[in-house]
């Protein structure tokens, strides 16, 4: 679908170059920061004061619910299925350099954020495209290049935030309850419904429900993976090895080494979304006077949802074989299904509430996303053609049975989002790398301890 040079689509190697120049350009920031970010998302500097609508865990919560989705099972399915159980190493690769992409495109999404008379927070991309490039005296690039991303985004809400959940939601639900296939229109309606009755509340229902559901389902699914994995114990050190020697030899599927970071990378990005540009519209909400300090609390991003539950995803379905048969890789997220249902006949039933979780949690914060693009574009006018637009594909996806015409059509929606907003970010770099450097210097100081901060 993409132009490749030397069998990889130049997208991969446009988020390959940005999330390597940014972990080197930064100093390793996704190390360096990163028990700070835990610290910061924890509440060790939270202030109620702090301009912003929601605090730094629900933030992270809203973010973290757009990518920890389906792309963590099933997008970790298709990318076994492509490239072979080494795509997961790549994976972790893409996900630990999406680490630095997420900290610098987060750390601009707060630094140029708008925030009105009524104290609603208006950020993302578009934000530092616009404002950071005029900055720069390219203001028309910068504008061009905001209207191309905003576009991009609204897009790729109804692509991989919305179309590829539904179906994949939909499609575990049917194949885990008997009588559900009679129902399929019936069950897609109702998926529709729900999500149209949450989005219209806005990030700070957004907000609230991530923080609840997140967490908890995050848990319940790494707790079952545990299970797999226990069950199996004596199968994981040469699961490991499969999944390296998949990974840097001739063995793995698609064309050797190549179609494994290829599938890595894709199914990473598609995961994770850094590079994206999606994550500094929840993160500018958050309540904060620091920008860095968000950066550092959305670097977390990827390693919770690539290098944990991805690897999750990924050691379970290979750990169990079941990728072997051909039969199982009809639909990504029933692989990963059969793959649960080999330790306990009834764990498809807890992996289905766990899409479900996963599938409504994504799509109500990609509907955010897609508002903001809109407001962006065409303000608050005509706002209720977006949300219904929204519940129509919700419906449409649920009724699809053409998986990997939606992943390559989620895919190319989502990526493109990537062009815009990594120029600016290779632009904006020197920034950056300031906003850091300053940021590190008052918490060398203490300058952020807890006494010293002002709570009146």
């Amino acid at each position: 679908m993409f132009h490749e040079i030397l069998g990889f689509p130049l997208i991969v190697i446009w988020l390959i170059a940005g999330g390597l120049f940014f972990t080197l350009r930064l100093g390793f920031v996704n190390i360096t920061m990163f028990r700070h970010g835990i610290s910061a998302a924890f509440g060790k500097y939270d202030n109620p004061n702090d301009p912003g609508q929601i605090s730094h865990f629900q933030a992270l919560c809203s973010a973290v619910s757009a990518t920890v989705g389906l792309g963590n099972i099933a997008g970790v399915a298709i990318a076994i299925t492509i490239g072979g159980p080494g795509a997961i190493i790549w994976m972790m690769i893409a996900g630990f350099m999406g680490m630095s992409l997420k900290f610098a495109e987060v750390t601009l999404g707060q630094k140029y954020r708008t925030i009105d008379a009524d104290g609603k927070v208006s950020g993302g991309a578009f934000n530092y495209l616009e404002k950071g490039l005029a900055d720069l005296n390219y203001a028309k690039l910068g504008k061009f290049l905001a209207v191309f991303f905003a576009f991009a985004c609204i897009g790729a809400s109804f692509g991989s935030g919305n179309l590829f959940q539904a179906n994949q939601s939909v499609s575990i639900l049917l194949d885990t309850f008997a009588g559900f296939e009679e129902i399929k229109t019936a069950v897609a309606i109702a998926l529709a419904a729900f999500v149209g009755a949450i989005i219209i509340g806005g990030i700070k229902r957004i907000g609230a429900f991530a923080a609840k559901v997140v967490p908890f389902m995050a848990i319940i699914y790494i707790l079952a993976c545990l299970v797999v994995l226990f069950t199996h114990a004596s199968a994981i050190p040469a699961a490991v090895m499969t999944m390296f020697s998949s990974a840097f030899g001739l063995e793995a599927a698609a064309g050797g080494i190549i179609g494994a970071i290829v599938a890595g990378f894709q199914r990473a990005t598609f995961s994770n979304e850094a590079g994206i540009g999606s994550a500094p519209i929840a993160h500018s909400a958050a309540k904060t006077k620091e920008p860095v300090r968000e950066g550092c609390v959305a670097l977390l991003e990827p390693f919770l949802d690539t290098i944990i539950i991805c690897f999750m995803t990924g050691i379970v379905i290979t750990v169990t074989g079941v990728y072997i048969n051909p039969e199982a890789n009809v639909d990504g997220v029933i692989l990963t299904s059969r793959a649960f249902s080999t330790v306990i006949w009834w764990f498809p039933y807890v992996l289905s509430v766990c899409v479900l979780l996963f599938a409504l949690s994504t799509m109500i914060t990609w509907a955010y996303y897609g508002e903001i693009a809109w407001q962006y574009l065409f303000g608050r006018k005509l706002l209720h053609v977006y949300h219904l637009a929204f519940v129509l594909v919700t419906f449409a996806g649920g009724v699809m049975s053409d998986i990997m015409l939606i992943v390559d059509f989620a895919d190319l929606l989502l990526f493109m989002m990537a062009i815009p907003n990594l120029i600016a970010l290779y632009m904006l770099s020197p920034l950056i790398r300031r906003e850091l450097a300053a940021y590190r210097k008052k918490l060398d100081a203490g300058k952020f301890d807890k006494k010293k901060i002002i709570t009146k």
